[in-house]
């Protein structure tokens, strides 16, 4: 007698099913969340009496080693409960592919391809997955472009929760065709200038006061600071994050039919769900 190892073939009507997560790593993924909205947005959560401010200066290098540890945490808690060794290979060969896009239009007025690869990859393979994508790539593109630094864990989570939100659009079994193109390049135009305003929070409040009117003042209330910051997304980035929101759309509309089919068809050869059964067959 001997055992077979068989699995079951998908057949070409069967859907591509996105990566699923486990308690422990919705779990972690929610925490890494957490931890990011308060390194993000604590100008605006801490009170102006806060004695948080006294320590701004230290604040990108403590929230560095939080969420890449954090964010390692939860690539390891997905790994060991939803990514298989398929689906590990696709993670890698997306990322890379992301990672040698992004210097394509590095300095150049937001021409970032990048991130239409992110929102069509966390379409098609899920939220968890697409968190998971983004954070590594953008770190695999940080080492190819020379762009470590303390702002790079920020980066990271930016852009887990970009890929992230494609994989939670409604429609992900049903939808097809020119109403799903539509609706992920309008998602794209839209977190394009989410992704950019995120990461103006993350330098913003270490500008000096004293050096500009639209910088952060730790004495002010949170409605002018808020109003200081606006000002500052309108001078700064406004229109680095125009070009990343057209681009994005740009290429979703072009190039995303085949870039949806191809991730699609990948998803359902590889077969991350299908269970290994063991025949007895005689000899």
């Amino acid at each position: 007698m001997s055992l077979q190892a068989t699995t079951t073939r998908p057949t070409a009507q069967r859907q591509a099913r996105a990566v699923r997560l486990g308690p422990r790593s919705i779990a972690a993924l929610a925490l890494v969340s957490v931890v990011g909205v308060a390194g993000f947005g604590w100008p605006f959560l801490a009170p102006p009496t806060s004695r948080i401010s006294a320590h701004a200066q230290d604040a990108p290098w403590l929230f560095a080693g939080v969420l890449v540890l954090l964010v390692a945490v939860v690539a390891a808690a997905i790994s060991e409960s939803g990514l298989g060794p398929k689906a590990v290979a696709m993670l890698g060969v997306l990322a890379a592919t992301g990672a040698a896009l992004r210097p394509i239009g590095a300095g150049t007025a937001g021409i970032e391809p990048m991130f239409f690869l992110m929102v069509l990859s966390g379409r098609v393979l899920g939220p968890g997955f697409g968190f998971v994508l983004g954070s590594v790539t953008m770190f695999a593109s940080a080492l190819l472009t020379g762009g470590v630094g303390p702002w790079l864990p920020f980066q990271m989570l930016a852009m887990g929760w970009f890929a992230m939100g494609a994989g939670l659009l409604p429609g992900p079994d049903r939808l097809r065709g020119g109403g799903e193109r539509v609706l992920l390049a309008c998602y794209g135009f839209l977190a394009a200038f989410a992704y950019g305003t995120v990461m103006n929070m993350a330098g913003w409040p270490f500008m000096s006061a004293l050096a500009s009117n639209v910088a952060f003042d730790p004495q002010a209330t949170v409605g002018a600071n808020l109003a200081r910051f606006v000002a500052y997304c309108l001078a700064t980035s406004l229109g680095w994050d125009l070009g990343r929101a057209v681009v994005t759309v740009v290429l979703t509309l072009t190039l995303g039919p085949a870039v949806l089919r191809a991730l699609r068809r990948a998803t359902r050869r590889a077969a991350f769900e299908t269970p290994v059964t063991f025949d007895v067959a005689e000899k």
